[in-house]
């Protein structure tokens, strides 16, 4: 499939308009880039529908849209899951976690945990952030992002991952936060208009031409296994998505360990001007990613009766990308592209923003802040060009890009959830307990691993999280030992919230109760 004349003039009109709309931005304040909360945290400025819109254009990225659909293909709606729960994880985030870390006026993540706990822990945990950044989110978003190019444009997916490298350093690297936040705004509308535009199509196909609900009991009647949300144990699929583990179980490790621990997630709420506008932030992102089951795993199950033939799970986006008139493909394939460099700009900030303020900057000391965020920049840089020579060798073997992330980050996340959870509300934690806790996710998910092939993955992390847990408590009450914790007290920390704030929650539970309820 080849993009026409039309489709590449409207992608590169919104290449080049978001590039000027970054630059204006960039400039726009005189100051922008002179000190490291200018550049890193855009100033601590972010109104509520900027962090949202930001929240989402950072999470939504080729493995989701791509890699998503692919599962979607191969096991149906039950992969949704992980954006459903998602959104009940951000209401809790923005309720519990966020006024915690918010109140300690921090930068990432490991300086909180510098804060908690020791300096131990916080190289620990950042040397594992950048590890994992590089080496499976950054080369995730690139390969499938490359995947993109090669199957709907036709170029080479090396190719493909060279220009988006180059395009999403061109419109963050001067402006930083300031600039990705800000235009997250357009890639979400692009992204959520171009996506519900597609899933319309692809299911007005699937029904000869008789309207998208028509398409949709379609795909019900005929693929009636592909609506199950809780999987069965005879179900083929069952070892990625294990039944009530989905609402109970390890996937809230996953959830938890993501939206309120991930560095290049939360920092945009850490970006906020007040806790109150950070809370409006999390609860309008909870609402998009409700929206995100029909954009990204609906087109995956129409793939199913449109492309059957289709040989790897993951092209199956790319595939409905043939049902686009000319001038609208190159919009859907901008709305493709908008998600994956904004991802791109997301993680490479955020890489630059660890590695400069909690490595960089406590070995080299008493420097200039224009020169930590020059640090920052060529960190970047760097990062991006490891991502695009390792990114094929990592991948490339893989059908479902999506659960091999979810599988990767799955040996750490358990022990992350205990470090930040006990860290924050037992004040007994010590730090040899927290990397015990850091140390044991790994191996006890390595054996599970190797004594049991066959146990699902999203099991195994609920029970390291509990074994991480027994650890962390033992290790804390053996220990005589003062912790050294500068973190503010937790007596001090407002987690009242707004009536609108509750409302709203409330209704992200309404929505998910009915929808579990009819394909349970």
């Amino acid at each position: 499939m080849k993009l026409a004349t039309l489709d590449f003039f409207i992608f590169i009109v919104y290449a080049i308009g978001l590039l000027c709309i970054a630059l204006w931005i960039s400039r726009n304040d005189k100051k922008e880039g002179t000190n490291t909360e200018d550049y890193f945290l855009a100033s601590k400025a972010l109104p509520w529908w900027a962090i949202g819109a930001s929240l989402i254009a950072s999470n939504i990225s080729a493995e989701q849209i791509i890699g998503m659909s692919g599962s979607g293909f191969a096991l149906g709606m039950g992969i949704a899951s992980y954006e459903l729960m998602a959104a009940l994880t951000l209401v809790l985030v923005g309720k519990y976690l966020l006024p915690v870390f918010l109140k300690n006026n921090i930068y990432t993540m490991p300086q909180y945990l510098e804060q908690r706990f020791d300096t131990r822990v916080k190289t620990v945990m950042a040397t594992f952030w950048l590890a994992v950044y590089i080496f499976v989110n950054l080369t995730s978003v690139l390969w499938l992002g490359g995947l993109a190019f090669e199957s709907v444009a036709g170029v080479d997916a090396m190719f493909g991952m060279i220009f988006l490298a180059i395009f999403s350093i061109a419109y963050s690297l001067y402006g930083g936060l300031k600039a990705v936040a800000y235009t997250d705004i357009l890639q979400v509308v692009l992204l959520v208009f171009g996506g519900l535009l597609l899933s319309y199509l692809a299911l007005d196909a699937v029904s000869d031409g008789q309207g998208f609900i028509a398409g949709f009991g379609v795909l019900t009647e005929k693929l009636p296994g592909h609506f199950d949300m809780i999987l069965s144990e005879e179900n083929s699929q069952y070892i990625n998505l294990p039944g009530i583990s989905v609402l109970v179980g390890g996937l809230w490790v996953t959830n938890l360990a993501y939206w309120g621990f991930n560095q290049y997630i939360i920092q945009r709420a850490l970006a906020a001007s007040n806790i109150k506008e950070a809370q409006k932030g999390i609860v309008f992102a909870a609402y998009l990613k409700l929206l995100m089951p029909i954009i990204v795993v609906v087109p995956g199950i129409a793939a199913v009766i449109l492309y059957p033939e289709i040989e790897k799970n993951d092209l199956a986006y790319p595939a409905l990308m043939d049902l686009m008139p000319v001038g609208i493909k190159g919009l859907i394939f901008a709305a493709l592209v908008a998600a994956i460099v904004s991802s791109l700009a997301s993680m490479t900030n955020s890489i630059s923003t660890i590695f400069t303020m909690d490595i960089y900057s406590k070995a080299v000391k008493n420097k200039s802040q224009r020169h930590y965020v020059h640090i920052g920049r060529i960190t970047s840089l760097v990062a991006l060009s490891i991502g695009l020579l390792t990114a094929e060798p990592l991948l490339g073997k893989f059908d479902q890009a999506f659960q091999y992330i979810q599988e990767f980050t799955g040996l750490f996340t358990p022990g992350i959830v205990v470090i930040f959870i006990t860290g924050m509300f037992w004040k007994r934690t010590t730090a040899n307990a927290a990397l015990a806790a850091g140390v044991g996710s790994a191996v006890f998910s390595v054996l599970i691993k190797v004594m049991a092939p066959e146990y699902p993955f999203m099991d195994r992390m609920g029970i390291v999280l509990l074994l991480c847990f027994g650890v962390t408590i033992l290790m804390s009450l053996m220990s005589k030992s003062e912790q050294n914790n500068t973190c503010v007290n937790l007596s001090e920390v407002n987690f009242e919230t707004s009536k609108g704030f509750n409302i709203a929650s409330l209704g992200v539970v309404i929505i998910l109760c009915i929808i579990y309820t009819v394909w349970w």
